[in-house]
């Protein structure tokens, strides 16, 4: 099994349970693991027959800028969701983190593993 990943994806979002966090935008960032067969791309030397990294992570900061949510799960589970449909990935496993949200902790977040490996 190949897998393709992106580390570290800045997006800005709205995105908190308190009435102060539905007011500004904050940093979010992802990791992405996604499962794809990366054989047939290396194989023709074919952009497209791979998972366009860019295209991936254009869609997910335009997602997390266009909605909001309080849950940070809720918002981990829609970008996998998306992701898995719109670019045809079989397993995702997917690390949200919140920076700043705990004064004492550099950061915090989720990690979820959608779809068979």
């Amino acid at each position: 099994m190949d897998i393709v990943f992106i580390k570290q994806l800045q997006v800005i979002s709205k995105i908190g349970v308190y009435g102060w966090e539905k007011g500004v935008q904050q940093k979010l960032y992802f990791d992405l693991e996604m499962a794809f067969n990366n054989k047939p791309a290396a194989d023709n030397d074919d952009i497209n027959l791979a998972l366009n990294y860019f295209s991936v992570s254009e869609r997910v900061n335009q997602f997390a800028q266009q909605n909001q949510f309080e849950l940070i799960e809720t918002m981990a589970e829609r970008v996998a969701a998306l992701i898995m449909k719109e670019f045809s990935v079989t397993w995702i496993k997917l690390t949200l983190h919140k920076p700043g949200a705990l004064a004492n902790a550099q950061s915090l977040g989720v990690q979820i593993e959608r779809g068979i490996k």
